[in-house]
């Protein structure tokens, strides 16, 4: 199969969130009763928030923070908690919609340190301007390696302290899911997890000019039956 672009593919997502998904989505990011499936992907997501959230500073006032990919806003609102200034952008612009609805009254009171200003758009727009530190939960799987990398980095040339990022291990398991996934009709596929190997994805970020100033820094990984991610911590040096 040949290459698709970030631009090409960053269509197809937001196609299926807006348009295909956002009933399912909704429904897994709340507290509704799910099936097991769900259950244990909502179980990961749960935590691979509370790791990145762990690796943020407890007191956040005065910071910026760029929750790209922010989905209903849990992350978000969490941050904005702690008194950071969030931009909360996804690419649908219907679960934007619904993050919007779910902000807490309390970070809309003119008391709140913390604030959250929702979008609809592209993470990479630079008129986005710069941030203390950014935060992609499970917005790049769907993108190939060298893209998510291009990603990255684009990133990485407005954020000033640290880069959060999550990407799908390559695993047995996950490329026989993505072959199955191939045989649903088109209309009802979703894009599908790009499996990234561990070590290709630190070569790319060691070579890539723009990354030269930034080191790893942690990194874990979060299994919970038919959710696996992985969480990486870039540091400016």
């Amino acid at each position: 199969m040949d290459t698709i672009s970030y631009t090409e593919r960053r269509g197809k997502i937001e196609d299926y969130f807006d348009r295909t998904a956002v009933q399912a989505w909704a429904r897994l990011t709340s507290d509704a009763p799910v099936g097991r499936i769900r259950a244990t992907v909502r179980a990961g997501r749960d935590r691979m928030r509370a790791t990145l959230l762990g690796w943020l500073p407890a007191d956040m006032t005065g910071m910026r923070l760029l929750d790209a990919g922010c989905g209903t806003g849990a992350l978000a609102v969490e941050a904005a908690r702690r008194g950071a200034q969030v931009l909360a952008i996804d690419l649908s612009p219907t679960l934007v919609d619904l993050a919007r609805d779910r902000q807490p009254a309390e970070l809309t009171s003119e008391h709140s340190v913390g604030r959250i200003d929702f979008r609809a758009g592209d993470m990479l727009d630079p008129a986005l301007g710069e941030f203390d530190y950014v935060i992609g939960m499970d917005s790049l799987i769907h993108y190939q390696t060298p893209d998510a990398v291009r990603v990255v980095a684009g990133l990485a040339k407005r954020t000033r302290r640290g880069l959060l990022f999550t990407y799908a291990p390559s695993n047995p398991a996950l490329i026989a899911m993505r072959a199955v996934g191939r045989l649903f009709p088109r209309k009802d596929r979703a894009p599908w997890i790009e499996p990234v190997a561990e070590a290709t994805l630190h070569r790319l970020l060691a070579a890539d000019p723009e990354l030269q100033d930034w080191q790893r820094g942690r990194t874990e990984r979060i299994a919970s039956g038919f959710y696996t991610s992985q969480a990486l911590e870039l540091l400016r040096k």
